[in-house]
């Protein structure tokens, strides 16, 4: 079996792939880790927060911090963690963090709707989601990444082209390091 990390980013027809980490309504985050095979408890939200929706990653590649690329997928209903979901882009909240005394490096956030969905299914583009929603997931992440000691700055938003152009980078950086 293919352990989640090294799944092909698209499937057969075309669609990414998102692997759930964080189900959207839950205070655990949890993070793959390749060396056990398995989801580990990561961190966890202060009491009155959640995720806004279901975060996790693309297989198969990789950022600037090492991980692979961060995935925020709008759909009908949380997924389980380890759930893999066939999505489209819609764009990338373009932003930067730093923890402690590091460099800053790029830690962007994908922004996808899954193929099966009611709810989110004429969201096709970046323009599609209301920028209140989008100032929201914002504030999430530079709230989540404060409670960490991580300072997360938001540069922009960008289009699906520029998304593209990301996960293009994550995965000849993942086939790289993988050798």
């Amino acid at each position: 079996m293919t352990p989640l990390h090294r799944l092909a980013p698209r499937d057969d027809e075309g669609c990414w792939r998102a692997v759930i980490e964080a189900p959207a309504g839950t205070r655990n985050k949890l993070k793959w880790t390749p060396a056990l095979q398995a989801m580990v408890l990561h961190a966890v939200l202060p009491l009155g927060t959640a995720f806004p929706y279901d975060f996790g990653f693309v297989p198969s590649t990789q950022g600037e911090d090492g991980d692979p690329l961060d995935v925020l997928l709008f759909m009908d209903e949380p997924a389980p963690p380890g759930t893999v979901v066939p999505c489209r882009m819609l764009g990338v909240i373009q932003a930067r963090q730093k923890e402690g005394s590091a460099r800053p490096q790029r830690n962007d956030r994908l922004l996808a709707v899954a193929r099966h969905t009611h709810r989110y299914a004429h969201w096709h583009k970046l323009a599609d989601v209301t920028p209140s929603v989008l100032d929201e997931i914002e504030r999430f992440f530079v709230f989540y990444n404060a409670q960490k000691g991580v300072r997360f700055e938001p540069l922009g938003r960008a289009a699906t082209a520029e998304a593209r152009r990301l996960l293009a980078q994550g995965q000849r950086a993942f086939e790289r390091a993988a050798g």
